[in-house]
């Protein structure tokens, strides 16, 4: 028997006698095939809502011409997923807190696969949109609960270093998806699409089974009422809304460009769909390099500062692209621009998220799944509104992007940076348990 075997075998035997799953998997976790294993896994998982979305984008304006739809109407499908993604993180989070991760992760995969085939077959608009906020619910639990899972197992810097690693293995999906999509485009329509996500939800319902719980049963809420009844408790930390409001503003900005960027190439420079496609998974890899200096810097800078940093470069891309807009800038300006704009997300995400959990403690499912619902709801009101001047104007998704992150700046200043400042007037690490009280002196 290969030696590995032989270690898991011990583990599983260990962990049986006193009655504890985590211990599997920390076991596990010193095998680096295990650890390779949950990376792909998490990071495909906390993918589900750039698949749901990304893949889709190349085949909007197709997807309206067939339906003689608006362009605010077609990116009304992708409001209606966003939405069903923030709702079902506030019921995913819970529920993995009081049942385990692994059965509703389960659940939650056949869900979105089910989904995902009906509407590849419907030619009902109203069909559609009902099946996209189940798809979005359904894919919510593969969000939200693959950022407990990380908390399960890691915290501290070593929790910065996963979540790290999620982005950039997260950061995949942006690059791969529209490029997928723009592809299938060449040879069926957007039908074949929905049947690339179906297969996708396949393949993680797949590989939830093969995944070992990492929230034994003593460390479960006893009961389901008392997660939600956490959510208030939660909302009563100013250091953890503070986080929310970062969240909300800078995403909703993200899925602005998320939702008019297909019209904005394809309709304002247009270019093919197979073009936007390369193009937007430009900024994508862009998303995915920048991903690695969090765990890179781990340690050295605080995330506090990362988050900063972050946060500014949201800010300048954003207004140098309303700058191009208004001055009718060349296809590269634009890029660039948005470039600027986008690629800081990995390491707002990763610091963020990351400082955000540390101040939770236990609750991490429910904070994770307030953290999930503040980064979607937003987004998902604001896309059909960068529609809102047709589809040959940029000027609405370029001035709520400005706008939306320069609030989610404002929220850092207010919120965030007082519990982080040094005596010298720099941003500092706290440790968990400084960060709530450092927010309760906020209140």
């Amino acid at each position: 028997m290969p030696i590995h075997m032989n270690f898991i075998f011990k583990c599983v035997k260990i962990a049986h006698e006193k009655e504890c799953y985590l211990c599997i998997f920390q076991g596990l976790m010193m095998n680096n095939r295990m650890k390779c294993f949950l990376i792909v896994f998490l990071g495909m998982l906390a993918a589900m809502a750039p698949l749901s979305t990304d893949m889709y984008l190349p085949a909007l304006p197709e997807f309206s011409s067939d339906f003689h739809i608006s362009a605010s109407l077609a990116q009304l499908t992708l409001t209606m997923t966003l939405i069903g993604m923030a709702v079902g993180q506030i019921l995913g989070g819970p529920v993995s807190d009081y049942l385990g991760r692994r059965n509703p992760l389960l659940f939650g995969m056949v869900v979105f696969t089910a989904a995902s085939v009906l509407c590849f077959i419907t030619s009902s608009i109203h069909m559609f949109l009902g099946l996209r906020l189940i798809q979005g619910i359904a894919g919510a639990f593969g969000i939200v609960i693959s950022r407990a899972i990380a908390r399960d197992v890691a915290s501290g810097p070593e929790l910065l270093q996963f979540y790290s690693i999620l982005m950039m293995v997260n950061g995949l999906a942006p690059i791969a998806a529209p490029v997928i999509g723009g592809q299938i485009l060449r040879f069926t329509s957007w039908h074949g699409i929905f049947a690339a996500m179906a297969a996708v939800g396949g393949l993680m319902f797949l590989l939830t089974m093969v995944y070992q719980e990492t929230l034994p049963p003593q460390k479960r809420i006893s009961d389901i009422k008392s997660s939600f009844k956490s959510f208030p408790l939660l909302l009563k930390n100013w250091y953890f809304c503070g986080q929310c409001l970062i969240q909300c503003f800078v995403f909703g900005g993200f899925f602005t460009y998320i939702g008019g960027s297909s019209f904005l190439f394809q309709n304002i420079y247009h270019v093919s769909a197979q073009v936007y496609s390369y193009i937007f998974g430009f900024i994508g890899l862009g998303l995915l390099f920048m991903g690695a200096l969090p765990a890179r810097l781990s340690g050295t800078v605080s995330g506090a500062s990362m988050l900063r940093a972050a946060l500014w470069g949201h800010l300048t891309g954003a207004v140098l692209f309303l700058a191009g807009v208004l001055l009718s800038a060349p296809l590269w300006y634009s890029i660039v621009s948005l470039f600027i704009a986008v690629v800081p997300l990995s390491v707002l995400g990763a610091s963020s998220t990351s400082m955000a959990l540390e101040s939770c403690g236990k609750n991490a499912g429910s904070a994770s799944a307030i953290l999930g619902f503040s980064s979607m709801v937003l987004g998902g009101v604001l896309m059909p509104v960068a529609g809102v001047m047709g589809e040959n104007s940029a000027l609405p998704m370029a001035l709520i992007m400005v706008c939306c992150f320069a609030l989610g700046l404002g929220a850092f200043y207010h919120y965030v940076a007082p519990a982080h400042r040094g005596k010298d007037g720099g941003l500092t690490s706290k440790r968990e348990e400084e960060q709530p009280a450092a927010a309760e002196n906020q209140n």
